[in-house]
């Protein structure tokens, strides 16, 4: 009898693979829609080890505190401002994309009106307005990917603090280890070819020797799902 796979695990859920939110400072939001400018100030900046930029906490005039991740270069006690009829493009403002000039670094950008934002929230991220064309707005993702969005979604200005987080090497296993440890991520995470035949379809046999293809049909049973799912194609590209 085999075990479970590491992603079988993970799917049936426990507390090996759950992220210990309670240690985190809360979610990244945008506040609530409004049709006039709401003032806010910046009156913390915070960690989390869930996530990888620095936020900031915001207390805006009629009272709501969020926490939004910060841009570069801001600071305890800057002003920002939320609404449709914001005006001045200054990091950590949020506004609709309808009023946002092309060219813009933004971030923290929203899928559907009022959602709080999904795109472009790590450290150092920020996309860009490509064009606006009426019905929608066209934005260039970090990734280099385009995609269009309602001209009615919000997002803020600027770009996300923390950027160059991946370009200092960890050095050792153990820092490493704590760093994977605050989000409760497997690690270290070790390739299905070096596994005993008894951890993974692809184990057994002598070291980095694949004993079955790497191609998975997508009717495949859950222990035999692995590798490549289902691919369009194989092989050399020529």
């Amino acid at each position: 009898m085999g075990k479970n796979l590491i992603q079988q695990a993970r799917g049936k859920g426990g507390p090996t693979y759950r992220a210990p939110s309670f240690r985190y400072e809360g979610a990244i939001e945008s506040p609530k829609m409004s049709d006039n400018v709401m003032n806010g100030q910046i009156i913390d900046l915070v960690h989390c080890s869930g996530h990888s930029s620095p936020l900031a906490r915001v207390k805006y005039d009629d009272g709501e505190v969020i926490l939004m991740n910060a841009p570069e270069g801001v600071k305890v006690g800057d002003a920002v401002q939320a609404g449709s009829s914001v005006e001045t493009i200054n990091p950590g403002n949020t506004m609709p994309l309808k009023n946002i000039p092309e060219g813009t670094s933004i971030y923290n950008i929203e899928a559907m009106p009022g959602d709080g934002g999904k795109f472009v929230r790590a450290s150092g991220g920020a996309a860009r307005v490509v064009a606006r064309l009426g019905d929608r707005v066209i934005i260039k993702f970090p990734s280099g990917k385009q995609k269009e969005f309602n001209p009615g979604c919000r997002a803020t200005i600027g770009i996300i603090a923390g950027g160059g987080r991946k370009e200092k090497p960890f050095l050792k296993a153990g820092k490493r280890w704590y760093a994977m440890r605050a989000k409760n991520k497997l690690w270290p995470q070790v390739q299905g070819i070096s596994m005993n035949a008894v951890d993974h379809p692809f184990g057994g046999k002598c070291s980095h020797v694949k004993g079955r293809p790497t191609q998975s049909p997508r009717s495949a049973p859950p222990g035999r799902k692995v590798g490549k799912i289902a691919p369009r194609r194989t092989g050399m590209k020529r």
